[in-house]
Formats: C-alpha cells, structure tokens, sequence
C-alpha cells in the first residue's frame, strides 16, 4: 500500500485508511495528529466526525420505525410537523426526504455561493436538540415540486430526525440512532460527541481561517443531529457495512440500498440515505464538512470495505479516489 504513504505524504495527510475484507483487515494506518496543540498523533483507534456520512444512521432510526409501523415512507412531513416549518409543502413525504427529493428549501444549501470556512449555524452552542434546529431550518422557499428531481438536502435529513422524534413518542433523535443503529449494529465506539468536550481518543477538526489552522468548534453545531457529525472509527465503520448486509439494522435491506434516483452530476445514484455507484453494487456513505471529512464504500458481494476519515476538509479526497467505486 505504497501509493498510500505517498498520497498521504504529498498532501499532509490527517486520519486514517483502512481496508477489510469480510472482517479481516488488510491494510490500516493513521497519519497526522489529532490534536495539532498537544502533538498528539492520530491512531487506528481515533475517533472521527464523519460529516454528512452518518445521514445513512439517521435513515435507518427512521426506517426502523417505518418498519415497526410508526411511520411510513409516505407518511407527509405536514402529519407529523402541524404549524411548524410552515413552507415546507403539504405532499413533502418521508421518502422524499430520505432521497433528497423533497424541494424544500435548506439552511445549509450547498448550491449557494459559500466556502466550508464560511460560518452558517449561529449559536452553535445551543443546537444541543432536535427542537433547537426549528429557526435554522424555518423561512427557506421551497425550491422545487416533491418528487420532481434529485437536490441534496442537509436541512432534510434534520426535518427526519424531528419526525423520527415526534413518531416515537418523544424519544431523543440521539437515543433512536444509539438504540436502533448503534446498538444493533455492535458499534462500540461510535456516538455523538460535544465539540468543546472532545474525549482523549477524539480527532479535532481543523480548517485554515485567516492563514492559520484553526478548530472547526465555531462551525459546526456542539453536538450533531440528522444532517450529520457523528464520530466514528474505521473499524466500527466495517462492523457497521457487516451488520446492515446481515439484516441486523434493518431489513430488508435491499429496499434500503436499491436504486430511487440517478445523480449524473456526481456520476451516482442514491437510495435510501445512501450512496450508490453509478454501474455497480457498491454503497457509500461520504461526508464533507468544516474540519472533517470521509467517505466509505462496501462492495456487498466480495465484503469489502475501504474507509477514509480525516480531521480537514480536503484531506480524504485524494486517497479515496484511489478506491473502487
């Protein structure tokens, strides 16, 4: 895995690789420091913000409940939201959301004209809950008629995590994912982390502002919610591929990984809450974000994973397009 050591070394590589292969792993390293302050280097075992990856955990909270009966994939936003998000249309359904195919408008729109050091979330202190995010999400036009193409959407998959919510009976969008993913998936050392109380084995996100490396903790909000955030590591990211394929999140999962829409723009399709390659049977998760990104990808026939996180915007990009997709 030479080309790896080179990438990384060309491009001041922060994180970690890994490549498993039905449990066994193949190849894994950390690069670069977790913690640029104290010089502590980054390990196989450090904990990463995954970005818009952990949209799939959020997907299948939801889809556990459509598949307990306490929502359905038609089930209207409206239904669930009464007088709140009043712009969001009256057809809006669950799978609309789920497949970035609702229209409504997002407070975090990635067709505007912005940089990931550009700051958007407010208060991030306080967007500690679901509830917290109704302001942020609240006065966007609608953008487009629900189901008429594909527009990816972060202030969607919040919208789902306040609909999980509101369906369960009011059990935390936070307790869902950790008790129907999490859980049942066997991911041990995966949860929602504070970004100003980062535990020892955490990765800070870094992003130049101003010519100097700083931490993303003014970016994103405190602690993560439905669009994204969640920290991980590569090998809870394997367990997690090994228990969806198993059915021991949720099933069936072919309905979750089957093709809803083509995304030419980004030589994709996508499914429920998950990436799809354009020609083949392989499924990725990929975030991006301030201080953070990563991309997994899971080809289900061979049980192969190749997983990429870093602690910077950039950095898993060029060792990620060295992976089959």
């Amino acid at each position: 895995m030479g080309d790896f050591d080179k990438i990384a070394a060309e491009t001041g590589f922060s994180g970690v690789v890994q490549i498993d292969r039905a449990g066994e792993v193949e190849f894994a390293k950390a690069y670069g420091l977790a913690n640029r302050a104290y010089r502590v280097p980054n390990t196989v075992d450090t904990r990463f913000g995954i970005a818009s990856g952990s949209k799939g955990f959020t997907a299948l909270a939801v889809l556990s409940l459509v598949h307990d009966g306490a929502l359905e994939l038609s089930t209207t936003a409206r239904s669930l939201l009464g007088k709140d998000l009043p712009l969001i249309a009256d057809d809006v359904t669950v799978e609309h959301l789920l497949t970035h195919t609702s229209g409504i408008g997002d407070y975090l729109d990635e067709d505007a004209d912005t940089e990931i050091t550009d700051y958007f979330v407010g208060a991030a202190y306080e967007l500690t809950t679901t509830e917290a995010f109704l302001p942020l999400l609240d006065g966007h036009p609608t953008k487009f008629r629900a189901g008429e193409r594909f527009a990816y959407c972060n202030g969607g998959f919040v919208v789902l995590a306040l609909l999980a919510e509101r369906a369960s009976g009011g059990v935390g969008y936070h307790d869902l994912v950790r008790e129907r993913v999490l859980r049942r998936a066997g991911m041990t050392r995966t949860d929602f982390l504070r970004s100003d109380e980062l535990p020892a084995d955490a990765a800070v996100g870094y992003l130049p502002i101003d010519g100097v490396d700083r931490s993303n903790v003014f970016h994103l909000p405190v602690l993560a919610n439905g669009d994204g955030g969640i920290h991980t590591t590569a090998a809870d990211i394997s367990t997690f591929w090994r228990a969806l394929f198993a059915g021991d999140i949720v099933d069936p999962v072919e309905e979750i990984v089957r093709p809803r829409i083509d995304v030419p723009d980004e030589s994709r399709r996508y499914g429920l809450g998950f990436w799809l390659a354009k020609n083949t049977d392989t499924v990725m998760l990929v975030g991006y974000d301030a201080g953070a990104s990563f991309k997994s990808t899971h080809d289900p026939h061979t049980n192969t994973t190749h997983t990429v996180l870093s602690n910077t915007s950039p950095g898993a990009w060029p060792l990620a397009r060295t992976f089959p997709a």
